[in-house]
């Protein structure tokens, strides 16, 4: 195996010596060629450097054409300016022409037209002149008198707005008291335990006895605090009747009551009596609310009170406003029991807010029917005072056209004469600047002719110049693409050497 192995390596290197000759070969034909390819690299280099030399003698050319042709461009702008400023004045001249023209017939119309006015309308015009003043004055007369009353009516009729506004607002404040009052009442009325006994019973529709009552003002806590539950008394035929109740007695305190056939006398008169403080109109009522506060006795104050319950009898009371009661040997002070306190001074002064309510009433409606015909002559007097401003302008109307008219023919009849004088006078001034403006006009069409030839001969002479510079451009472009192929030749022999 060594000695096979052996003969491999000897294959083997002479297989490596043959290749490295082969390569030396090859090496020695590159170099050959390098040294061409260098040789031709300068070849070209020199010949793109001389090229390249060549250039700007074919950039000159180029510009001297371009300048050539810029020059002969100036020349044909300055031909076509001259043509256009005479266009201009050639328009201008035409639309003189014209407007002269127009005055000229405007003027011969004018002159045509003047005629002096006629004597008979001058005196017909001072007539209606002199009455129209007349009927001016009239106007502006009423107009003043009204232009006075029509503010203070304004001022008034704010006035009579604000106070009904206020008597409303009042009236508004009372009805909702009293509503509030009512909704109050009729509460404590249909709250409670009783409500559905008296209903079980048949009783719900009687009505207690504080809604019969009235005292004076002031005195409405006193009379509860003495009557109590006998505030809220039924009205029975016979007091027998309540018999049946005691079976099935009442929830809460409640009192029946039967007015006495005649009135009963008092024995106690000692010292203000509380019943004569009652304003009743029925005698039965009174003579049962006289025995029930037979011994009872008012004082303004505390002190007055106390000051005359030495005075007092058995059984005898003092009841100040508040309700306190004062006895010889005794002082209760009154507090409210329940929610249906207050039923008989809340009822008063329903009756009194009710009475209130009543006149407001007819106050308010009285403050708005004033309100209604003040508004009423303020509406109707400036409607008067539209019509009679519109009557002053158109009077002041007439009498303006009359007078303006009137002055117009005094003027146009002094003007006529002196009017067909100036219309002669401008009308030969006007013939003679149109004579003016033909000669310019034939003068101006002489030039016109001149420049238009001129203009041709300019644009033709600039359209030879345009073709020489595309000719010298042509040139340029060649020689700078023969400049890049040579460039780019001497690149790649450059690139192969």
């Amino acid at each position: 195996r060594v000695e096979q192995r052996m003969a491999e390596l000897a294959a083997q290197d002479t297989a490596w010596q043959q290749r490295s000759s082969e390569a030396q070969a090859e090496i020695d034909g590159i170099a050959a060629r390098l040294d061409s390819a260098d040789d031709e690299a300068t070849t070209l280099a020199a010949q793109a450097e001389d090229h390249g030399a060549q250039l700007p003698s074919f950039e000159d050319a180029v510009r001297a054409a371009q300048a050539r042709s810029n020059e002969q461009r100036g020349k044909v702008a300055q031909v076509q300016q001259q043509i256009q400023v005479l266009a201009a004045d050639s328009r201008n001249l035409d639309e003189q022409t014209r407007s002269l023209k127009a005055r000229r017939d405007k003027l011969a119309a004018e002159r045509q037209g003047l005629s002096a006015p006629d004597a008979a309308r001058l005196d017909e015009l001072t007539n209606k002149r002199e009455a129209s003043a007349r009927a001016q004055e009239q106007v502006e007369t009423r107009l003043a008198a009204l232009t006075e009353e029509v503010p203070a009516l304004d001022a008034q009729r704010r006035g009579l707005q604000e106070g009904a506004n206020a008597q409303a607002a009042k009236l508004a404040e009372l009805s909702a008291k009293l509503d509030a009052l009512r909704a109050m009442q009729a509460k404590v009325q249909t709250e409670g335990k009783l409500k559905p006994w008296l209903t079980q019973h048949g009783l719900e529709s009687l009505q207690g006895l504080w809604t019969q009552i009235h005292i004076e003002p002031g005195w409405e806590t006193a009379l509860e605090a003495v009557l109590r539950e006998k505030l809220n008394a039924l009205e029975v035929g016979k007091v027998d009747m309540v018999r049946a109740f005691v079976q099935d007695a009442p929830p809460s305190k409640l009192a029946f009551y039967t007015r006495p056939a005649a009135g009963i006398a008092s024995t106690h008169n000692t010292l203000p009596r509380m019943a004569d403080l009652l304003r009743l109109g029925d005698a039965g009522l009174k003579a049962l609310l006289g025995d029930w506060l037979e011994g009872v006795y008012t004082a303004l104050n505390f002190d007055e009170a106390l000051a005359d319950r030495g005075r007092l009898t058995h059984g005898e009371v003092i009841v100040t406003r508040e309700g306190h009661a004062i006895s010889q040997f005794a002082v209760s002070f009154y507090a409210p029991d329940d929610e249906r306190a207050g039923l008989l001074a809340r009822a008063q002064e329903i009756a009194n807010l009710e009475r209130q309510q009543r006149a407001q009433s007819l106050i308010a409606e009285e403050a708005r029917a004033a309100l209604v015909r003040c508004e009423a002559a303020y509406t109707e007097a400036s409607l008067k005072l539209a019509g009679v401003r519109r009557e002053a302008a158109e009077a002041q109307t007439r009498a303006h056209q009359f007078q303006v008219e009137l002055l117009r023919l005094t003027q146009l009849a002094e003007a006529a004469s002196a009017r067909s004088t100036q219309l002669d006078e401008e009308l030969a001034e006007t013939d003679a600047q149109l004579e003016a403006l033909a000669e310019r006009d034939a003068t101006g069409q002489a030039r016109f002719e001149e420049l238009d030839m001129q203009l041709a001969t300019t644009q033709e002479r600039h359209a030879e110049l345009d073709e020489a510079v595309i000719a010298a451009e042509r040139k340029l472009a060649d020689a700078r693409e023969q400049g890049r192929a040579l460039a780019l030749r001497a690149q790649e022999a450059q690139f192969a050497s």
